[in-house]
C-alpha cells in the first residue's frame, strides 16, 4: 500500500488506536466498581487493542514503503506480520482471562455495584461494535488484511462487551454471583477462536495461500477480453502482498503474429487488467502460441493457419484459468510493472 491509500489506512490504525485508551478507560472504571471477572475479561482484552493499534501504526508505515533493491515486490506483507501478532494477542489474552475466570469460580466470586457495571460496559461495548464494523468495512474496501484483522478483533471485543452485560444482568436478576466468571469463561473461547481465526488467515497470505476471491476478480476482468487475438488465458497466479497484488499468466496469441504484436496485446491487457482492478498491483503476460485445438473458440478473422471453422467465444472460468501448460511455448513476453 502506497501514498493516499496508504495515508488513510494509517489514519484509521491512529482512530482506533485513540478509540482504544478511551474505552479501555471506561471498562478498567467498571471493574474497579463492580469487582466483576467477566468485565475484568472485557477490559484485559481492551489492553490488546491498544497494543495492538499502536504496532498496526507502524506495520502500515513500513508496509507503504516502496518496492527496492532488497524487497523487489514491496513491503506490503509486513501487513499479515501485524494481522499475526494481533491474532496471538488475542489468543494470549483469551487464556489469561481463562485463568482468572477459573480461579474467581473455584476460589467463589463477589460481584457488587451492577448496575453502574452494566451502563459502563454496554457503552464501551456500543463502541467498540461501531468501531469494529467500520475498521472491517474499511479493511475490506482498500485491501487491507492488517485493517481488517484489527476490526475483527475491535469486533471480537464487543462480543465480549455483550458477554460481560449479559453475566452482570444475570447475577442482577439471579443473586447467584458464579454465573459471572461463567459468563467469562465463554467469552475466552470466544476469544480463543477468533485469535485462532486471525492467525490463520495471517499465515495464508505470508505463506501465498490461494485467494479464491482475488482469482474470481481476475479472471471476471480478463474474461471480458477474450477474443481478438485474446485466445485463452492459463497458468494464473495472482498473490496479495498486503493491499498490493502480483499477477501473472500465460496468455495464448495467434502463432504466426510476430513478437512486437504479442508484445503490445500482453502490454495492453496487463494495463486494462490493472485500470480495472481496484487498488494497486502489477501483471505479468507469458504469451505462448496457440494449437490447433483452439481454432473451434478463436474468432479471429485474418487467420492463415486455421484448420476448423470458428464456433463461438467460450467463457474463461477460474478452473481453467489457474491450470499450468501441458507443454512449454514461448514467443516473447509483455509486463507492466
Amino acid at each position: 500500500m502506497s501514498g493516499a491509500p496508504a495515508r488513510l489506512a494509517v489514519r484509521a490504525a491512529c482512530v482506533s488506536l485513540a478509540a482504544a485508551v478511551g474505552l479501555t478507560a471506561v471498562k478498567f472504571q467498571a471493574w474497579f466498581l463492580t469487582g466483576s471477572q467477566a468485565v475484568f475479561s472485557d477490559a484485559l482484552e481492551s489492553i490488546v487493542n491498544i497494543v495492538a493499534a499502536a504496532l498496526l501504526i507502524v506495520g502500515l508505515t513500513y508496509a507503504a514503503r516502496p518496492a527496492d533493491r532488497d524487497h523487489p515486490f514491496g513491503h506490503g506483507k509486513l501487513e499479515f506480520f501485524a494481522a499475526a501478532f494481533e491474532g496471538g494477542l488475542i489468543f494470549f489474552a483469551a487464556l489469561a482471562i481463562l485463568w482468572q475466570a477459573i480461579k474467581a469460580l473455584v476460589l467463589g466470586p463477589e460481584v457488587e455495584r451492577l448496575g453502574v457495571g452494566i451502563v459502563l460496559t454496554f457503552a464501551a461495548g456500543l463502541g467498540n461494535g461501531v468501531l469494529g464494523w467500520w475498521l472491517v468495512r474499511f479493511g475490506r474496501r482498500h485491501r487491507s488484511a492488517a485493517i481488517e484483522a484489527d476490526g475483527q478483533h475491535v469486533l471480537s471485543d464487543f462480543w465480549t462487551s455483550a458477554g460481560a452485560v449479559v453475566g452482570l444482568g444475570l447475577v442482577w436478576l439471579t443473586g447467584w454471583p458464579w454465573i459471572d466468571p461463567v459468563a467469562a469463561i465463554l467469552t475466552a473461547v470466544l476469544l480463543l477462536s477468533t485469535g485462532w481465526r486471525v492467525v490463520r488467515r495471517a499465515a495464508g497470505g505470508l505463506l501465498d495461500e490461494e485467494d479464491p476471491e482475488l482469482l474470481r476478480e481476475v479472471v471476471g476482468v480478463l474474461a471480458t477480453r477474450v477474443g481478438g487475438g485474446v485466445i485463452r488465458v492459463h497458468h494464473l497466479r495472482a498473490i496479495r502482498a498486503g493491499h498490493f497484488r502480483h499477477l501473472s499468466a500465460h496468455l495464448v496469441v495467434p502463432e504466426f503474429w510476430t513478437v512486437e504484436r504479442a508484445h503490445d496485446l500482453a502490454e495492453e491487457l496487463a494495463g486494462h487488467v490493472v485500470r480495472e482492478m481496484p487498488g494497486e498491483g502489477d501483471v505479468t503476460f507469458h504469451t505462448d502460441p496457440c494449437e490447433r485445438s483452439y481454432c473451434r473458440m478463436c474468432d479471429l478473422e485474418a487467420c492463415s493457419v486455421r484448420r476448423a471453422s470458428f464456433t463461438a467465444l467460450e467463457p474463461l472460468t477460474v478452473e481453467e484459468a489457474v491450470q499450468p501448460d501441458e507443454e512449454s511455448h514461448s514467443t516473447g513476453s509483455g509486463s507492466l510493472a
